[in-house]
This record gives structure tokens, sequence and C-alpha cells, in this order.
């Protein structure tokens, strides 16, 4: 699976239809302000070795509690963002968190999936998709013009 919007050519990822959301691991995330709308910019490590490092940004499409599988509560970020899975592609949401202890950099939530996958099963369907890799920074990436 891949977001070119955002410069990843190729991502692992855990699909479940138990979560709602999506989530993307990113190591930092800052906010600013582009033409006068609020942009998110992010850095993110990719590969098993994380031996890319990948920096984006993207408007910030709005913000929102997140109950993550711990049962804990936090706000987040979302973006929305193009995805490309199946040989189908699809404008979704996508909420940037630290997911540094997990398997997976990215969870597709149902919302996510909606539409692109038949999905047999139950609840909790889950699927590994994809290697770990990105793209050089900048390649398909939004530009950010940010100072930190």
């Amino acid at each position: 699976m891949t977001l070119p919007e955002l410069g990843v050519a190729r991502l692992r990822a855990k699909v479940d239809t138990g979560a709602r959301s999506s989530a993307l691991h990113v190591d930092e995330q800052w906010r600013f302000v582009q033409a006068g709308q609020p942009w998110v910019g992010f850095r993110l490590t990719l590969g098993k070795t994380g031996a890319r490092t990948l920096e984006a940004c993207s408007p910030i499409f709005d913000e929102r509690e997140v109950v993550d599988s711990g049962g804990h509560r936090g706000r987040r970020v979302f973006v929305r963002t193009l995805l490309r899975i199946a040989g189908q592609e699809r404008q979704v949401e996508i909420n940037l968190t630290n997911r540094r202890d997990m398997l997976f950099p990215m969870l597709l939530g149902r919302t996510a999936l909606a539409g692109i996958m038949r999905l047999v099963e139950q609840a909790h369907v889950v699927q590994h998709l994809g290697l770990a890799d990105a793209l050089p920074a900048g390649i398909g990436a939004h530009q950010c013009r940010t100072t930190r």
C-alpha cells in the first residue's frame, strides 16, 4: 500500500476492522500556518532497519479524540490523503501518532477500507500488506514552507 501524496511508496500496514480510524506512525510532528490555513509537518522513519527518514506535511483536516487499543484517550491530528491499495485509490483520513512500539507503522481501520476490500470474517480481521520503504524525501510529497 502507498500514500503517494505524502511521498510514501510502500508501507507495512495492519488491517484491523475493529479500529474505526487509521493511524500512521510519526516520530515527530509540528504545526504551522500556510496561506492562512493550519498545517502539520511530520517526520517518519520507514524500513525494518529504520534506514529511511521522510519528512512530509499536509493541511490539518481535523482534530479529535481517539481511544487507542489500551483504552487511553488522546487528541490527535487527522490529515486527508490518497491511499493506494489492492489496485484501488481513495481519499482517506489518517491520524498521526507515535506507533514506535507497534509491529506495523500504519493501522488501516474500517472507514479507510470501506468499499475497497471485501472483508470476509467478523470484526478484527488482520491482514499484512506490503513492504516497508519510501520514496526519497520530496518526491510526491506536499511542498512545505515551514520553520521550526
